[in-house]
């Protein structure tokens, strides 16, 4: 990525003396995909809306900004000569997977990374705001807002995606040149956040997502996963591989109930014991409360932010079971998924180099 990518400008610089120039062309916090989308948002409100314009004018600068002070920390790919010594990118990979504390480690991540996480987040309601705004302005804007929506949840796959790099970084039972080919997809989101990996996955994890709602599953029937995902919905040839090949492990199976039906694999396992019990053959999704004796939130929207808060609570789940060696998935379904693409990836690549030895 160039540095002039990065370069903070004055807005009003152009604002007030170049009409012709579009505001968003010099948006270091965006991709050019999203400035192109942003330019057809400020070529509207400048004329229609002068109130949010200059809003999102204010918000963008915002971003900017913090985007300009992201780009003059020391680059994660490069070497840096820093107080505690030299760093290179093969040293910051063998941290990565040397350092497996069970808690937290925000503490133990570059500046750069926290600081580009959090300009993300700031990204991502701000992508959020003008799919919502263009949605309101009729059905000629609904493709731009949809376009919105689709940047919005990439961000948020970007997010994700950390999470489930540094997941399987720690796991010692996958082959070290995995955990290190992850370290250094790691480093790379963090340079950019902007993952080839999850633009990759997105689509198809957000397609199970869309598909689990219409779903609507029986709870107490809760069997033959993968024939319902089959016949429901025509999916990526990768995903149904995934499904053909891994089905059949226990983890990826459970992994999957709990991503589908929205609740622990403790809670699964008590309600079919409860329905059980009771002679009900199945129950919707909203009595499981009531079955449960507790609030679980079932069913949840298609909107980003539900669908990143229900992926923590697994992710939370998994990494407890594997803490306390309890029974039950130690990983979430994007854990397995993105494990399975990689080893995929890297067979392509092993037989694409013997085809040409």
């Amino acid at each position: 990525m160039s540095t002039q990518e990065f370069e903070q400008v004055d807005i009003n610089s152009f604002l007030d003396h170049t009409e012709d120039v579009s505001p968003a062309d010099n948006n270091g916090a965006f991709t050019d995909r999203q400035n192109e989308l942003i330019n057809q948002l400020l070529d509207y409100t400048k004329e229609n809306d002068k109130e949010h314009y200059q809003t999102f004018m204010n918000r963008i600068m915002d971003l900017n900004s913090i985007d300009s002070s992201v780009s003059k920390f020391p680059s994660l790919l490069e070497r840096s000569e820093l107080a505690g010594g030299t760093r290179t990118r093969t040293t910051l990979i063998e941290s990565l997977i040397k350092h497996q504390d069970a808690g937290d480690r925000t503490l133990r991540l570059p500046s750069k990374a926290v600081l580009g996480k959090s300009l993300l987040i700031a990204k991502a309601h701000t992508l959020s705001n003008f799919a919502k705004y263009t949605g309101h302005l009729g059905k000629d804007f609904e493709k731009l807002s949809k376009a919105f929506d689709t940047e919005t949840i990439l961000s948020m796959f970007s997010l994700l995606a950390e999470d489930v790099y540094l997941n399987l970084i720690s796991d010692t039972e996958q082959p070290m040149e995995f955990r290190r080919e992850w370290a250094l997809s790691l480093l790379l989101l963090w340079e950019h956040w902007n993952d080839e990996t999850s633009e990759n996955v997105a689509p198809i994890l957000q397609s199970v997502w869309t598909a689990r709602r219409k779903l609507a599953p029986a709870f107490g029937t809760m069997m033959g996963t993968s024939e319902l995902l089959l016949i429901s919905m025509q999916m990526d040839d990768q995903w149904i591989s995934f499904i053909k090949q891994k089905m059949g492990d226990d983890g990826v199976s459970h992994a999957m109930e709990e991503f589908l039906f929205g609740i622990s694999t403790e809670q699964i396992q008590s309600l079919r014991q409860i329905l059980k019990t009771k002679g009900i053959p199945a129950i919707g999704r909203d009595e499981v409360s009531k079955f449960l004796g507790e609030h679980v939130k079932a069913d949840a929207g298609l909107d980003y932010r539900d669908f990143y808060s229900m992926y923590t609570i697994r992710r939370d789940n998994a990494r407890s079971r594997a803490r306390l060696h309890l029974e039950g998935p130690k990983k979430t379904l994007e854990d397995y998924f993105i494990q399975f693409v990689t080893a995929e990836n890297k067979e392509k690549q092993n037989n694409d180099t013997f085809a040409k030895s």
